[in-house]
Formats: C-alpha cells, structure tokens, sequence
C-alpha cells in the first residue's frame, strides 16, 4: 500500500529547489530560486532555518570540508556553512551570455555538473557542464531548458533533462575519467504542459522524476518503462531526493511561483516541502571535492 504524501515544512517557497540530504548530519538543504534563499531541515526536530542569498541561485552542492559551492545565474561562489561568508570564484568556460545555470548534481567521484538553461527560455542553447580542474567544459548542448541530472548505480549511466522538450537523456558515463559518450533518449514524456523537471536514482536503478506543472512524481525503470506514479496535491514539484536515516523518504521540493489566487487556496502545500515514505531507498549523495584555486 502507497504511503500518504505529507507537508513536512510550510515553507511557502516561491520556486523550491534542488533537495540535498546530508547523510552525516542527517539534514535536508534546498533552495528558493526566486527569494532568493537557502533553506536547511533538522531532520530529528523538524526545524528549519533559511538563509538569505546574495543572488539568484540555480544549484548547490556540500563541499567536503562542510562548505557549500553555490551556482548562481552567471557565477559561482563558495558559501560558508555557518556564516554569512561569501567568496566569489573566477570558474571560466560558460559558452554564452544568453545560458545561465540551473540544476546540478555531484557525481560519485566528487565532481560537479551543473546545466544551463536560455535566459528567454526560447533557443537550445543551454549546455551539461563539469566542472573539473577550476574550469567547466561542456559535454553536451542542444538543451533550452536543463534540469534533473543523476547517475545509475553502477555509474555506467548519466541521465541529463530538458524540461523544454519533455525529455530525460541518458549518456554512457565514464566515472573514472568523467566523460560521457553516446547519448540517447531514455524517457519522453507526453506532450502538454509542464515536464521532468529534477531528479533522483535509488538503489535499484530507478529513476524519480518531478513532472512540473503535472502533479506526479514519476519512476521509471532503468529500461525507460514508467513503473509508478506519485499524485501530488500540488501541481508544481520540482524536484526530488531521498534522506532519512535509512534513505527511504523521498522528499519534494515544490513551487507557488505563477499560481493564481484560486489554484493557492485549492492547493494549500504548494510551496512545501513534501515527503512520501517509499518501499525503495536511495544512495547516499557524495560531496564536492572541488578546490578553490
């Protein structure tokens, strides 16, 4: 039987994002894209702190030695954990003034990949960035709108989405060396509103996925087969990530942002943080090695 979906923060988030589960600390981080803001959830007390942000932010990622690297629209900066510290990075190798980043993932060697969308949200000219020696270099275009990245658990597997067209890619990846190859489409959704927006891989090789603007949370098998689907009871989640001491609850990081007056008061959550217990678990998200230079 499906567990019910359930409010855990009434963080009332204008564009949540980007849920990240520190194992160690047993706390779940997240962004508010438009505030902007950083959020974090004690997951033994249920409290949550936010944090003002200096600039909009498209992804993050937990450094090792417990700081944060921050990808905003057009520059990346590293955040101090427990201060207001910020350090502004000189990271080259963005391809045009018209992508700005978006959503990001660490891979399981600690390296940092981050996509980029067009600012006019038009033209395919959005990038799959790694980001390796102080320097990003693209591995893959063609995307307008980039968003959930994730890795099978045998790391012979990149997926890479495209909200814009309704597409979750796959690339055979090379953890040892950090190179994709062979890229494919694994999953294309039906035509409409909305799309994958964030994602995650559990243990098993499934693939959640938050479908924005549709109200579901989907899971696909590594084959590409639609194998569960989540109902929401709010219409905008944006991306997901499991945590909990046994890496079972998969937490939703949803948005108000574009919601009139009516769809606010017939969704009362939208812009929660939602959590749903799951018969699956995740893997254990790795932290940033990357090093200032």
């Amino acid at each position: 039987m499906a567990s019910a979906v359930r409010l855990v923060a009434d963080c009332g988030n204008s564009l949540g994002e980007g849920p990240l589960w520190d194992a160690a600390a047993a706390r779940l981080w997240w962004i508010d894209v438009a505030r902007p803001q950083l959020w974090c959830l004690e997951s033994a007390t249920g409290t949550t702190t936010v944090r003002e942000l200096p600039k909009p932010p498209g992804s993050f990622a937990l450094l090792e030695g417990g700081d944060l690297l921050m990808a905003f629209r057009s520059r990346m900066a590293l955040l101090s954990a427990s201060g207001e510290a910020v350090r502004w990075l000189d990271v080259p190798g963005l391809k045009s003034d018209q992508e700005r980043f978006n959503d990001g993932k660490v891979d399981r060697r600690g390296r940092f990949w981050v996509g980029t969308l067009d600012r006019a949200l038009h033209q395919p000219v959005g990038q799959l960035y790694g980001l390796q020696d102080g320097s990003l270099c693209s591995v893959a275009g063609g995307a307008t709108l980039s968003n959930g990245i994730g890795w099978s658990p045998d790391n012979r597997t990149m997926y890479f989405t495209d909200t814009h067209t309704g597409r979750i890619d796959a690339f055979d990846f090379d953890i040892a060396s950090g190179t994709v190859r062979s890229r494919w489409p694994f999953v294309q959704v039906e035509e409409g509103p909305g799309g994958p927006d964030g994602l995650t891989v559990d243990a098993e090789g499934g693939v959640w996925s938050a479908q924005f603007g549709r109200g579901v949370i989907h899971r696909y098998l590594p084959d590409g087969r639609l194998h569960r689907v989540i109902q929401l009871p709010v219409t905008q989640p944006t991306s997901c990530m499991f945590g909990g001491p046994d890496l079972r609850t998969l937490y939703i990081t949803t948005a108000r942002h574009g919601l009139d007056a009516a769809a606010l008061e017939a969704q009362p959550w939208a812009g929660g943080l939602l959590a749903v217990d799951t018969a699956e678990h995740g893997i254990a998200e790795p932290r940033c090695s990357f090093q200032a230079l």
